[in-house]
């Protein structure tokens, strides 16, 4: 009769068998075509990020120029300014064309 402990041995050597080759695979290293890909996509979202923040600086700018003071803190009328000043740029002729 087989003793326990050597069938639970060797069922985690074959368990570790077939599992190597995965294990094997995860720890491969990146090809150098992929990590520049890697930074490309790095220095695109970058840009974008640029762009983005440009362009809620300009909307804030605008909205600043018609009226909106981001600076008021706790001001009661905190729903109506800002909704007045984007009346006021979304109207053609207004300060900031």
């Amino acid at each position: 009769m087989a003793k326990p402990y050597s069938i639970l041995v060797t069922a985690v050597a074959v368990l570790c068998v077939a599992l190597a080759p995965g294990v094997a695979a995860a720890q491969t290293s990146v090809p150098d075509d992929a990590s520049a890909n890697a930074s490309t996509s790095k220095a695109q979202r970058k840009e974008a990020r640029k762009e983005a923040r440009a362009q809620r600086n300009a909307e804030l700018n605008k909205l600043e120029k018609n009226g909106y003071n981001p600076s008021a803190g706790d001001d009661p009328n905190y729903p109506n300014d800002i909704q007045n000043a984007e009346r006021k740029a979304a109207t053609p002729g207004s300060a900031s064309q």
